[in-house]
């Protein structure tokens, strides 16, 4: 099926559903957990730990210790890319979509004003060589990367001067940091030598805007842009249109897909699904309202807080929950934002039952509480 114009209106249901089934979020996917997270276009992974929930709730069966062994193996890595922010990425998308991102990190480095000034005037150029040079010979901390660095710029902070190698140097977070069930510094190399490979050296913009819209569409360029950081991508589109479908929302705004991309009946049900706190269906848009409702707005979330961890119902956000635990016990509470029909209680419990199995499989003790409407 050839691409072309079609220009129907997706109403916020369509574009639920669809985004739902991109993510895996509507069935789970029974696929090797790095076919999924190649799909996926990679996950938002800035903590250690969280986002294993996300892959939890997208991949049937799904086993942490899969994740575990191809980030050993160097198959899967953490670095930074979208947005500058730390993604779990397949090896070949990290050297595919790192150096398309640049701008991105760019603009974090330039925007910064707690490193502006200290590295004002310098050879980034030599500064970045460097650095390279010090992470090939051994992974290491910020801390210990800006000391070693400072020995040569004395004059400069030395933090100043590791922040410069991580926005301007593909650095990957090495093992065991990430790990399922371990912890470790947050050590650095560059992703050429970790992946003994070299980056991409004429990545195309093109093929990151139909692996965005495989994982997210229908979407807008404003989408596209929001998740992965950079501007300008409506010339890429506008190159492209005759290779995509497209259609309006409901506020007017074009949005375009794959051809033969799953664009579910609005009416499928959607079973409850735990996000966790940086979930690429929450942040992945311009326009939030596909997922996000006005009653996350209006818990006036601490902004300095911790970051609300949602749960979907109907494919929708519809509470937060969080886990907690104490002497062998783990308990999942579950504050809902509206009320809930019985069928929604049972099968957030059922749902949040497993999820306790999976997170805290040591636990003597599992309970699932659901508040009253907050």
């Amino acid at each position: 099926m050839g691409g072309g114009t079609v220009g129907r209106t997706l109403g916020a249901r369509e574009l639920n559903r669809a985004s739902l089934a991109r993510q895996f979020l509507l069935e789970r996917a029974g696929r090797p957990v790095e076919e999924v997270v190649s799909h996926l276009a990679g996950l938002q992974a800035q903590t250690p730990h969280t986002w294993y929930v996300g892959l939890w709730s997208r991949v049937a069966g799904f086993d942490p210790g899969d994740v575990v062994e191809a980030m050993t193996a160097r198959r899967l890595v953490r670095i930074a890319a979208m947005r500058s922010t730390i993604h779990l990425l397949t090896a070949d998308d990290a050297l595919f979509l790192r150096p398309l991102t640049q701008p991105a990190l760019d603009r974090d480095l330039s925007g910064n004003f707690t490193h502006k000034k200290p590295l004002a005037g310098m050879d980034l150029e030599a500064l970045v060589a460097a650095g390279r040079e010090i992470l090939e010979r051994e992974p290491m901390t910020n801390k210990r990367l800006g000391e070693l660095l400072a020995e040569r710029w004395p004059d400069r902070k030395p933090a100043s001067l590791a922040y410069a190698v991580r926005c301007l140097a593909p650095l990957v977070q090495v093992p065991p940091r990430g790990l399922w069930g371990r912890s470790g510094p947050i050590a650095h190399t560059t992703a050429e030598h970790w992946l003994g490979r070299p980056l991409d050296p004429a990545p195309s913009p093109e093929r990151m805007v139909l692996r965005y819209l495989a994982a997210f569409g229908p979407a807008s360029v404003m989408d596209v842009q929001k998740w992965c950081g950079l501007t300008r991508l409506g010339e890429v589109v506008d190159r492209m249109r005759g290779e995509l479908v497209t259609f309006t929302d409901e506020t007017g705004r074009e949005v375009f897909d794959l051809p033969g991309a799953p664009r579910p009946d609005p009416d499928t049900p959607a079973p409850p699904r735990f996000l966790y706190d940086y979930d690429n269906v929450l942040i992945s848009y311009a326009g939030r309202t596909r997922v996000v409702t006005d009653h996350v707005k209006r818990q006036n979330y601490d902004p300095h807080g911790p970051v609300p961890q949602f749960v979907l119902i109907d494919g929708f956000t519809g509470g937060d929950w969080r886990i907690t635990g104490d002497k062998g016990s783990a308990v999942l509470t579950i504050r809902p934002f509206a009320p809930l029909t019985s069928a929604d209680t049972e099968a957030l419990t059922e749902e949040g039952l497993a999820l306790l199995a999976f997170a805290e499989p040591r636990a003597e003790s599992r309970d699932v509480r659901v508040t009253a409407p907050i």
